[in-house]
């Protein structure tokens, strides 16, 4: 049946009328025209005068992009839009800042699975809306050293059977972290080992367990080397870390006395920390270890506590946060609510907030502007770009 696409929803997906009825459809753009077969995409009628070539061979099948149709401006409007409406639904004006692009070299990391199909293993993304495989030989969003990671992924199938592959550039090399149902026997030693020195794989853990170690990947932050944990966190590029990290440090200064909050293994604090005494915590033990490691072989920094704790159940409380001037905090996906409520009761000079969800932004942005602190400005930064996924950093004085 015939449909036209009337505008795209808050995932990228357009919102298509067709005989009466309305239809999510991926990689649709509004005003075009398009043939459906049982809700799904068949065909387009009519492109839009936006509509691109997209650049992956796997694009029209592959679920990891959904954007490589769209001319950049209109792209990178109706991302940097997600954020306006998000904000207008709490009834928050301030200035949205352009949209930046920080997609820089590519990728550093990628969770890939791997699947048998007709006898033969191979490494992909689903399918858009499915859990259907699509084997992919290479990702050309993905930093060069990751171009291959399908390959690399694919050949642990006949050891491991259907597993989870993911795959980090390092500094020194490729981190790569598996999650399986098969354990590794003796006799899947030799294949693992042959596997790890044909793609030079640094270090390779087995469901967290260490199988082989050439030496611990590290990356650089800042002024410091930091080990990388097992399956440990890091923002998608380097360049979406760095360009966060600058504007981090630009939003809260002249502050000497800083906590940052959820700090992972310490993107912010180890930069912040040329400057000022910071305080650091986050859930992670692991993290928290990389870093107070990196902290011990870093030169010229001021100084930084680096200490575990659940900031969802036991927030930096009001009376703990008059010791700082100004406080970063990089939340997952599920935001810091709780945190929020206790910096909304505090007397913090500047708060600087990093979020990787809209909806969660806004809503802690809210809490924090009914504390008293008003919301100067929102950089909306594109680290995962050709997706609805956006990063954003927003900077809030108090009074």
């Amino acid at each position: 049946m015939k449909g036209v696409a009337l505008s795209l929803g808050h995932k990228g997906d357009a919102l298509v009328e067709a005989e009466g009825e309305r239809f999510h459809v991926p990689k649709v753009l509004p005003g075009e025209t398009v043939l459906l077969a049982q809700g799904q995409l068949h065909a387009i009628i009519t492109p839009s005068p936006e509509r691109l070539d997209p650049f992956c061979p796997h694009y029209a099948r592959c679920g990891g992009c959904k954007f490589q149709h769209w001319e950049e401006a209109p792209y990178q409007a109706w991302k940097r839009n997600l954020l306006v409406e998000a904000l207008a639904a709490q009834s928050i004006a301030t200035e949205v800042r352009p949209l930046i692009d920080a997609h820089g070299a590519g990728r550093r990391r990628v969770s890939l699975h791997v699947r048998e199909q007709n006898g033969v293993w191979v490494a992909g993304f689903m399918a858009q809306k499915s859990h259907d495989l699509i084997a992919l030989d290479s990702c050309p969003v993905l930093v060069p050293a990751l171009r291959d990671a399908p390959k690399l992924a694919a050949a642990f199938g006949p050891a491991l059977g259907h597993c989870d592959v993911a795959v980090t550039a390092a500094d020194n090399g490729l981190d790569v972290a598996i999650k399986a149902e098969r354990r590794i026997v003796l006799r899947r030693f030799e294949a693992m080992n042959a596997i790890t020195q044909r793609f030079g794989i640094t270090r390779l853990s087995v469901n967290g367990e260490i199988h082989a170690e050439l030496s611990r990947p590290f990356v650089r932050m800042g002024k410091a080397d930091v080990l990388l944990p097992v399956t440990s966190f890091l923002q998608a590029t380097r360049l979406g870390e760095e360009t966060l990290a600058a504007r981090v440090a630009e939003a809260l200064k002249p502050a000497k006395s800083v906590a940052d909050l959820f700090c992972g293994l310490g993107p912010f604090a180890l930069r912040l920390a040329e400057k000022a005494r910071v305080t650091a915590l986050d859930s992670d033990r692991a993290a928290i270890t990389s870093l107070t490691a990196a902290l011990r072989n870093t030169q010229g920094l001021k100084p930084v506590v680096a200490e575990a704790r659940d900031l969802f159940r036991e927030p930096l409380t009001a009376p703990e946060l008059k010791a700082f001037d100004a406080v970063v905090l990089d939340p997952p996906r599920a935001g810091a609510e709780a945190q929020a409520h206790m910096l909304a009761k505090s007397n913090v000079a500047r708060i600087a907030m990093v979020a990787c969800d809209v909806q969660t932004f806004a809503r802690d942005a809210a809490i924090l502007v009914l504390g008293g602190y008003s919301l100067k400005h929102v950089t909306p930064v594109d680290q995962f770009k050709w997706t609805a996924h956006l990063e954003m950093l927003g900077v809030f004085v108090k009074g």
